[in-house]
C-alpha cells in the first residue's frame, strides 16, 4: 500500500518515512542534551567540628591533609573512632594521613602456635583480603609496588569459643615509603578475627578506580568486647530460611563482631531439621522436602560461622512449640509424644496456631530427646551450652490430657498451678541433665523467662547452679533486677526495642535503630550479654535481611562498647557502616534518605 487515509486525510508513504526520520533526530537530540548534563557532586570534603564529614566550598586543595575527594575517605579519620563499628572500648590514635595501595599486594604473616590456630588464621586472612576487594569499584589495581603487610601474632592457640573466651586485641598501622605495615596481638584467634575486621574497616576505594583502595597511614588501637553474648536469634521454623540467607547473617554477624548464632530450629509451625537418628521428625514436620536442613548443611552452617569468630546455639523449643514433627508417636508405637497438636478453638490450648506441646508424661519422650540431643551436639563438637526452650506453655492443654492428669494423681500432684509448675520444671531438669550426660562438661542449661522463673518461685525450680535464664520483658519489668539480685545469669532481650519483628503484626511497635542502640542493658557481671530476635512469623527469605540489618548493627555496639553517648553522636559512623554491609553483598533496610547521609548533621 502506498498511501494511508488519516482523518479523510491521504499521507503518502514518503512523508510518513520523512515524519518519521525527523522524530528520531529529535529523539537524539533531546538525548544527547541529556547525556551532557552535569550532576553536581561534592568534589571534596572535609571532617568539620561536630565529626561530621561534609561537602567542602573553600578554597584548599586535595593536596591539604584535611580535605578529601570521598566522603567515605574523610570518614576514615573524622572523629575519635573514624569509620569503626562497633566503636573500640579502649585508647585509639587514627591519623590523617593516607596510603593507595593494589589489593593484589597484600601479604599476611601469622604466628601461632598450633595448626588447628593457624588454619583458622589463614581463613580469616581470606575473608580479610575477600572483603578488602569488596570495598574496590569495577577496577581496584593501582600500578606501583606499596605493599600492605600484616603480622598476626596470637598468645594462646586453644580454639574454646564461650562465655569466657578472650576476644581482646591490639591492632597497630604505620607507614613507610613504599610500604604498610600491620601488626596485630592477640590472646585468642578471635580476638585476631576481629583485628582484621577492624583493619577492614580502615580501608575504602579511591575515588579514582585507577587509584587503588585508600587507607590510613597510621592508627593504633585497643580493644575487647564489654559483654561476652553478643547475640542474633533467626527463627526458621515459622518460614523457612535458605542456608544462603542463614549465610548472609553470619556474614553481617561477622561485620557487626557478633558472636553468638541463636538458631531458633523448630517451632510448631515445623521441624526442617534432619535429625539422622529421628527422621520422622523431620518427615513428618518439614514444610516440604525442598524446606530442610540437611544433617551436612547443618555442619556446614556451624563451621562458617565458627569461622567468622560465631558460636551456633541450636535450640530445639520445649515442651510448648511443637506440633508438626510430633504427631508419629503412635505410628511409631510410641504413644503421644505430644498432645494439643492442631487443635482447635486454638486460643484455649497455645498462644499462637497451630498448637501442640510435649506428652512430659511419656517416658518415650525423653528416648527421642536423648537422640536428638546426640545428633546436635556431633555437629556442634566445641559448644557446651545447650538452649532448651521453655516459653509459652499453656497450662489448659496439660490439663485437657487425662493421661497427664493420671500420671499427677498418681504421683499425688494436685492438678493446678503449682502441680503443673512442679511438672514442668521437672521436665526441664531432665532435659538439662541428658544434655550434661552427653557433653560430659556439667555446664548450665539456658531457658527463656516464663511462669516459673517467677522470682518468688524460681529457686525452688530451676535453681541458679543449674540454668541461665533469658529474659524477654520490657525493660520497665522488674524481672532482671529481680534476677540478678538472686544470682542468676542472665541473656537480656529487651522486648521494647531488641525484637525486631514488632511493627509488622498486632498492636506492636516498630524500632528503629535509634531505639535499639538507646537500649541499655544493666552493668551486672551475671548479665552475660543479649540478643536481638528475628521471629519470622511475618517475614521469609525474600525481607529477612532489611528487617534484621542494620538494626542489628546498633545493638552490636550497645554488646561491644555500651557507649555513654546516644545514636545521634553514632549517626556517620552508623551510615557508614550499613553501606559496608552493602558491599559485602547484605541487604540492610535504609534509614534515611541519602542527602541526610551526604550532609551529616543536617537532618538531626
Amino acid at each position: 500500500m502506498d498511501r494511508l487515509l488519516y482523518q479523510n486525510v491521504s499521507i503518502d508513504q514518503a512523508t510518513i518515512m520523512h515524519l518519521v526520520q525527523n522524530i528520531f533526530l529529535a529523539l537524539c537530540t533531546l538525548l544527547a542534551s541529556c547525556s551532557a548534563i552535569e550532576v553536581s557532586v561534592p568534589k571534596k570534603w572535609s571532617c568539620n567540628e561536630d565529626e561530621n564529614c561534609v561537602p567542602y566550598v573553600g578554597q584548599k586543595s586535595l593536596e591539604s591533609p584535611s580535605i578529601y575527594e570521598t566522603q567515605d575517605i574523610c570518614r576514615l579519620s573524622c572523629g575519635r573512632y573514624g569509620p569503626l563499628w562497633p566503636r573500640p572500648t579502649g585508647a585509639i590514635t587514627i591519623s590523617q594521613g593516607r596510603v593507595n595501595f593494589n589489593p593484589k599486594n597484600i601479604r599476611v604473616d601469622i604466628f601461632v602456635t598450633n595448626q588447628d590456630a593457624a588454619t583458622f588464621l589463614e581463613g580469616a586472612r581470606d575473608i580479610f583480603i575477600s572483603n578488602v576487594w569488596k570495598e574496590c569499584g569495577k577496577d581496584c589495581e593501582l600500578p606501583g609496588n606499596h605493599m600492605l603487610i600484616i603480622q598476626v601474632r596470637v598468645a594462646q592457640g586453644k580454639m574454646t569459643l564461650d562465655w569466657s573466651t578472650e576476644e581482646s586485641y591490639v591492632l597497630v598501622i604505620s607507614s613507610a615509603a613504599d610500604r604498610t605495615f600491620v601488626d596485630v596481638q592477640s590472646s585468642s584467634v578471635y580476638g585476631a578475627r576481629h583485628a582484621l575486621e577492624t583493619l577492614a574497616q580502615f580501608i575504602t576505594a579511591a575515588a579514582d578506580n585507577s587509584s587503588g583502595l585508600v587507607m590510613v597511614s597510621s592508627a593504633r588501637v585497643v580493644d575487647k568486647p564489654l559483654f561476652n553474648h553478643r547475640g542474633v536469634l533467626l527463627d526458621t521454623s515459622r518460614n523457612f530460611m535458605p542456608v544462603n540467607i542463614i549465610k548472609r547473617t553470619l556474614d553481617g554477624m561477622a561485620a557487626s563482631k557478633l558472636n553468638v548464632f541463636h538458631w531458633h530450629a523448630t517451632d510448631s509451625h515445623s521441624f526442617p531439621l534432619e535429625i539422622p537418628q529421628v527422621p520422622q521428625l523431620q518427615r513428618f514436620g518439614a514444610y516440604s522436602a525442598e524446606e530442610t536442613y540437611s544433617y551436612k548443611e547443618m555442619e556446614d552452617i556451624v563451621k562458617y560461622a565458627r569461622q567468622r569468630g560465631i558460636r551456633v546455639l541450636i535450640e530445639i523449643d520445649s515442651p510448648a512449640h511443637v506440633s508438626n514433627g510430633w504427631q508419629w508417636g503412635p505410628l511409631g508405637g510410641m504413644g503421644d509424644l505430644a498432645i494439643c497438636i492442631n487443635q482447635q478453638p486454638w486460643r484455649q490450648f497455645c498462644i499462637q496456631p497451630p498448637c501442640g506441646q510435649m506428652n512430659i508424661v511419656n517416658e518415650n519422650l525423653y528416648e527421642i530427646m536423648k537422640l536428638i540431643y546426640e545428633d546436635i551436639a556431633k555437629i556442634t563438637p566445641g559448644e557446651n551450652t545447650m538452649h532448651l526452650g521453655g516459653d509459652e506453655v499453656r497450662l489448659e492443654c496439660w490439663n485437657a490430657s487425662t493421661e497427664i492428669l493420671n500420671k499427677m494423681r498418681d504421683r499425688g500432684l494436685q492438678p493446678n498451678v503449682d502441680g503443673f509448675h512442679q511438672l514442668w520444671s521437672e521436665f526441664h531438669h531432665r532435659t538439662h541433665r541428658i544434655w550434661s550426660d552427653i557433653k560430659q562438661t556439667g555446664s548450665k542449661g539456658i531457658l527463656w523467662s516464663s511462669k516459673l522463673t517467677d522470682p518468688e518461685k524460681i529457686e525452688q525450680l530451676l535453681p541458679a547452679n543449674k540454668f541461665i535464664i533469658q529474659t524477654w520483658v520490657p525493660t520497665s519489668d522488674p524481672l532482671v533486677r529481680d534476677l540478678l539480685v538472686k544470682g542468676y545469669q542472665l541473656i537480656v532481650t529487651p522486648k521494647d526495642g531488641w525484637y525486631l519483628d514488632h511493627g509488622f503484626w498486632g498492636v506492636t511497635n516498630y524500632y528503629n535503630w535509634r531505639s535499639v542502640y538507646d537500649k541499655i542493658l544493666p552493668r551486672d557481671l551475671n548479665i552475660l550479654g543479649g540478643e536481638v530476635c528475628m521471629w519470622s512469623e511475618y517475614v521469609d527469605e525474600f525481607a529477612v535481611e532489611s528487617r534484621i540489618w542494620p538494626r542489628a548493627g546498633a545493638a552490636a555496639e550497645r554488646l561491644w562498647s555500651d557507649p555513654s553517648t546516644s545514636s545521634r553522636e553514632a549517626e556517620s559512623r552508623f551510615n557508614r557502616y550499613r553501606k559496608r554491609l552493602i558491599a559485602r553483598g547484605i541487604g540492610p533496610d535504609a534509614v534515611t534518605p541519602k542527602w541526610c547521609t551526604l550532609n551529616e548533621g543536617e537532618c538531626h
